[in-house]
C-alpha cells in the first residue's frame, strides 16, 4: 500500500504520470495504489501500478539529471525498460500490462498452478528436478534470479514434487510464492497467444538506448523483435542472472533499480559483487544519489 506516495506528493511529473495511466486503462490508479488494499494485489491492477510508479520515478530522475546507458527489467519490468528506451509509449505500455495481467490472472483455474523459489541449489540441479518431475506433472524453471535463487512454475502437483525433492537435495529453503498463477511456464500458452494479437495493434519505435530481453538475455536486435519476445516472455524462463552478466560484459559498471522495493538490487549483489547496485523508491534515495 502507498507505493510511490512520497514521489506522488512531491512531484507534479509523478501526478501527471498517474493521471495518464488512469486515463489509459479507465481505472483510478491513485485510489488503487494508495487506498484500496485489495485491488492492488489483483494482477490486472498490480502490473499497471508498478509500471506507473517505476516510470514516474524515472521521469523525476531524468529531470534531475540522472541518465542511463542501457536498460533492463525483470518480467513486468521489461515494459518499463522499453518505455525508457522510447520503443513503446507509456500509454500503450500501461494498456498492454493491464491486458497482460488480466490474461495471466485468468489463464489457469485457481489451485491448478503455482510457483516456488528454490534457494541454495545450482541451476543445473533444479533443471534436472524439473525434467524428472515433468514426466508425470509439468513443471519448469521460470526464473534464473541469481546463481542460488531459482523459481519453478507449473502444475501445483509438479511444483510441490520439485519442492520435496529440492529439500531432500539439501536446498537451503523452498518458498511457495504468493502469485495468482504459474507464470513463465507453458501453462500460459493460450494467454500468450491471445496477448500476441493485442501486440499487433501497438506501434513500436526504434530504441534510443540498448534494451535487454528476459528471453534471450541479449540486447533486442531492433524494435521489430519486440512483439515476438514479449509474447515468448510469458511462457519462457526469465534469464535475469544471464542478462545482468551480459550487461556487465557489455560495459555496465553500476546499476540502479527504479520502482517499488529493492529485490533486483539484492539479486544483482548476489550475481556480481564488483558492481554496486543502488535503488530508488523514495525521494531521499534519489537526492542521495545526486549528492544533495
Amino acid at each position: 500500500m502507498g507505493m510511490g506516495k512520497d514521489f506522488y506528493d512531491s512531484y507534479a511529473a509523478v501526478r501527471e504520470t498517474f493521471e495518464e495511466a488512469s486515463d489509459a486503462i479507465g481505472h483510478d490508479l491513485v485510489k488503487i495504489c494508495f487506498e484500496d488494499e485489495n485491488a492492488i494485489h489483483f494482477t490486472p491492477y498490480t502490473q499497471p501500478a508498478i509500471l506507473t510508479v517505476s516510470h514516474a520515478i524515472e521521469k523525476v530522475a531524468l529531470e534531475e539529471g540522472l541518465h542511463s546507458d542501457m536498460l533492463a527489467g525483470l518480467s513486468l519490468g521489461e515494459y518499463t525498460a522499453l518505455v525508457s528506451g522510447e520503443a513503446l509509449s507509456f500509454s500503450d505500455a500501461v494498456k498492454l500490462v493491464h491486458t497482460r495481467g488480466t490474461l495471466m490472472e485468468n489463464a489457469v483455474p485457481d489451485g491448478q498452478g503455482k510457483m516456488a523459489a528454490v534457494i541454495g541449489l545450482e541451476a543445473s540441479a533444479v533443471e534436472e528436478l524439473c525434467e524428472k518431475v515433468s514426466k508425470s506433472h509439468y513443471v519448469a524453471l521460470a526464473n534464473y534470479n541469481t546463481p542460488n535463487q531459482l523459481v519453478v512454475s507449473g502444475s501445483a502437483a509438479g511444483v510441490d514434487r520439485v519442492a520435496d525433492l529440492a529439500a531432500k537435495a539439501e536446498a537451503k529453503k523452498v518458498v511457495e510464492l504468493k502469485v495468482s498463477g504459474p507464470f513463465h511456464s507453458l501453462l500460459l500458452e493460450p494467454a500468450a497467444e491471445e496477448f500476441a494479437q493485442h501486440l499487433k495493434s501497438v506501434e513500436f519505435s526504434a530504441m534510443k538506448k540498448p534494451v535487454y530481453s528476459n528471453v534471450t538475455a541479449q540486447q533486442y536486435p531492433d524494435s521489430s523483435a519486440i512483439p515476438d519476445l514479449l509474447t515468448k516472455q510469458m511462457v519462457s524462463s526469465v534469464r535475469f542472472e544471464q542478462m545482468i552478466r551480459q550487461m556487465i560484459a557489455d560495459g555496465a559498471e553500476s546499476f540502479i533499480e527504479i520502482g517499488p522495493g529493492k529485490t533486483l538490487k539484492s539479486f544483482i549483489k548476489a550475481i556480481d559483487r564488483s558492481v554496486q547496485p543502488k535503488n530508488i523508491e523514495k525521494p531521499q534515495q534519489l537526492l542521495k544519489l545526486l549528492n544533495r
